[in-house]
């Protein structure tokens, strides 16, 4: 049931005019801190408002603007979008705390907010779009918003990662656009309020040219190798960039398009008679594992931290292609239970840095007994990202698992379990030295980072263990996730 209701066009708008604000005002610590936080509380209240409704089955539309019939600007709040919004929502609102205290010392000050503001308020505008043209603007605007934090420290490092995050999401975008200008000529429309809109007559060869134009633009910011060099180099960014980066908006901006292309754009049965997604799989399977794999070798920690993103992206492009209501579940929550976990983690990497100014995994030997909630919190992510039960990860492998099975395609269910170990291979050493190395007699002083970096990292971490516990318990994510999955499955 749609419903026309302006929170669907709000919910973005408060980002943005959270940005005019902070330009216009920012100079002053008050106000700068004042206008983020209160538009991050403000943004969240206004998503939950629609909580109930997307659970219920209900859709809140809003068009803004029509260009020419059938093609314009206009929102549509669906149970997928609903999740994705949620998600950047609730994280936009412990960044900024982070980012006060973590941003404290730094430069630019205003622009870096000013800018946070923006990323976050395109993000939410590619959730709620209606269509593939809304989508491609607020999808392009993101990169154009996203540069100046890539570039903040403006070291020629930062400028040569700027450059080569411009070249290619730019280019990622031209893909988009022409995937979507094919989408019209053949379908007509560029709705994605149904699911599948291009028509089962079309020429085969001409909906393979659209499948790989629409993926391989979207999976550029989704990371997918080969597409995904612009991603570790971008760590040169502040930590709170590189939390936003991987765990809030870009990234999942991709993974989420993958997403949109596969369930709404073409629709399950014309991709199971087509076969399209099988190729796909089978990338996202390489990824998975190959990117853990380097992981291994990284000393450096963000860096480490930008492979697993690489990695755990893929997971959600994986539970799309495999076209089972399992894997689709799992591909849906991974949206959250990635980014609880990898946001986790680069929280405790920047508090870390701002603490103790170490940078690299080799010389973390006895942080824990320095900083032991910091590496609790660590923990409890890398131990969602091995998978091991109550904790989110186990919900993304075990369906994603079901999923294979589902769809007569057992072995990436061994995929699951190699990335585990892989986990395991480069999460447990660290938390090892952490906890195990160095001297025990030294009892080095408790010494864990200023309450504005350690409570974010503590909620997030907490919410590892939530999502990971209450797959079962109507209303939370979980639950959104499948009526998310029952749309699209006719379920």
């Amino acid at each position: 049931m749609e419903t026309v209701d302006v929170r669907v066009v709000l919910a973005p708008a408060i980002s943005f005019t959270c940005a005019g604000l902070v330009f216009l005002m920012g100079r002053s610590v008050f106000w700068r801190r004042f206008w983020s936080l209160g538009a991050a509380t403000l943004k969240l209240a206004v998503v939950m408002s629609m909580l109930p409704g997307a659970l219920a089955g209900k859709t809140f539309v809003w068009d803004l603007i029509e260009f020419t019939p059938g093609i314009g600007i206009a929102f549509r709040a669906d149970a997928l979008g609903m999740f994705f919004a949620t998600v950047s929502s609730a994280l936009w609102l412990v960044t900024t705390v982070y980012a006060i205290g973590y941003m404290e010392p730094e430069q630019a000050k205003v622009r870096f907010f000013g800018f946070f503001a923006l990323c976050v308020s395109t993000t939410v505008g590619v959730a709620f779009a209606e269509n593939l043209l809304t989508l491609f603007v607020f999808y392009e605007t993101l990169t154009i918003c996203t540069y100046p934090l890539v570039i903040h420290e403006e070291t020629p490092e930062a400028l040569r990662a700027g450059r080569k995050y411009l070249a290619y999401t730019l280019s990622g975008g031209a893909c988009i656009l022409l995937g979507s200008a094919l989408t019209y000529q053949v379908a007509g429309t560029l709705t994605l309020s149904r699911s599948g809109i291009l028509p089962a007559s079309a020429d085969p060869r001409t909906l393979a040219v659209l499948f790989a134009t629409l993926i391989v633009g979207f999976g550029v910011k989704a990371a997918i190798m080969p597409l995904h060099g612009w991603l570790p180099t971008a760590m040169v960014a502040p930590t709170p960039v590189s939390a936003l980066l991987h765990a809030v908006a870009v990234v999942k901006v991709g993974a989420f398009g993958i997403l949109r292309v596969v369930y709404n754009v073409f629709g399950i049965e014309l991709l199971r008679s087509l076969g399209f997604t099988v190729p796909l799989a089978y990338l996202a399977a390489f990824t998975i594992v190959v990117a853990s794999v380097v992981a291994l070798f990284q000393d450096n920690l963000k860096r480490r931290l930008a492979y697993s993103t690489v990695s755990q992206l893929s997971y959600i492009v994986l539970g799309a292609s495999l076209l089972a209501p399992s894997a689709a579940c799992a591909a849906v929550a991974h949206i959250a239970n990635q980014a609880f976990a990898k946001i986790t983690m680069f929280f405790v990497a920047g508090a870390i840095q701002r603490t103790t100014g170490k940078t690299q995994v080799h010389e973390l030997a006895g942080i824990g007994h320095e900083m032991p909630l910091t590496m609790a919190a660590f923990t409890a992510a890398s131990l969602s990202f091995i998978g091991v039960p109550l904790f989110a990860g186990f919900i993304t492998k075990w369906y994603l698992s079901l999923g294979a099975l589902e769809s007569g395609m057992w072995w990436f269910a061994i995929v699951m379990l190699a990335s585990s170990l892989l986990n395991a291979a480069y999460w447990l050493p660290i938390v090892y030295l952490a906890f195990f190395k160095g001297s025990p007699e030294r009892r080095p002083e408790v010494r864990e980072a200023r309450p504005l970096l350690l409570v974010p990292t503590l909620v997030c971490a907490v919410w590892v263990i939530v999502l990971g516990t209450t797959s079962d318990v109507p209303g939370m994510p979980f639950a959104l996730a499948r009526a998310a999955v029952e749309f699209v499955f006719k379920m």
